[in-house]
Order: C-alpha cells, then sequence, then structure tokens
C-alpha cells in the first residue's frame, strides 16, 4: 500500500501529523505510514483533557498487535481536546488516520509560539521524502 501525504497537514520525524485549527490550536494523530508500520491498532491511551505537554515528550500511546509507540508532542502547551472514539473504536487511527483517527487538540501559549514550532515541522514533500528513506 501507498501512503497518502495530505498537503494541508505539517508532519514530525516521529511520524505524527498536525493541522493548525486556529491561531493557536493544533489537531494531531499518527500518519497513515505509522499506522501501516504498527499494524492493527487494538488500544489508545489517551492524556487526559487539560493535561499540560512538554514537546518532545510523550503524552500518549498507541497499542497495535505489532508493538507499543509513544506518541511525542510536536509543540508545548495544553490538551484542549481528546478522541474519545477511540477508547472503543482504536482502530480509526486504522481506518481514517487524518480523519476520524485523530488524537488530541493541543493548544499553545500564544500564536507565536505555534507558529514557531509549526516552523520546525516537514511538509507533505520533506515527510515524503524521509519515509522513503525508511
Amino acid at each position: 500500500m501507498s501512503a497518502s501525504f495530505p498537503g494541508e497537514l505539517l508532519y514530525t520525524p516521529d511520524h505524527e501529523w498536525l493541522l493548525k485549527k486556529s491561531d493557536t490550536v493544533v489537531r494531531i494523530g499518527i500518519t497513515e505510514y505509522a499506522q501501516d508500520q504498527l499494524g492493527d491498532v487494538v488500544f489508545v491511551q489517551l492524556p487526559d483533557d487539560d493535561a499540560e505537554v512538554t514537546s518532545g515528550d510523550s503524552f500518549a500511546e498507541v497499542e497495535s498487535t505489532k508493538s507499543v509507540s509513544d506518541i511525542f508532542a510536536p509543540l508545548a502547551g495544553r490538551v484542549v481536546a481528546v478522541n474519545g472514539e477511540l477508547d472503543s473504536s482504536p482502530d480509526l487511527i486504522n481506518s481514517d488516520p487524518y480523519g476520524e483517527g485523530w488524537i488530541v487538540e493541543i493548544e499553545a501559549p500564544s500564536p507565536e509560539d505555534l507558529e514557531a514550532a509549526l516552523g520546525e515541522l516537514l511538509d507533505a514533500d520533506g515527510y515524503k521524502a524521509l519515509t522513503a528513506e525508511a
């Protein structure tokens, strides 16, 4: 299967995607490439709503039939939404990684903080090149 790389998203080298929702909020999930490498997702450990996250630290876990993988925060901020659907349907990460399979929304302290964090990420072409090397 060839993975898709939606152009409106930004990507981390750790295989998370980000979609800017507002001046300070991003939605985060794992990429189609990542879910394909993991195999069937059977459980997602979500952070608490309102949890503070630190850039580079693990804030969630995705457990598959093959392994358990940490999800790393691509920016510092506060969790403002979690995808509760994943509690009963973790397979949404496999079936719709860029849609219904999103994991959290994080709010950065300021628009400037968000823009600085987003500036460190890969665009679709950069991420596609990264996965081609894997």
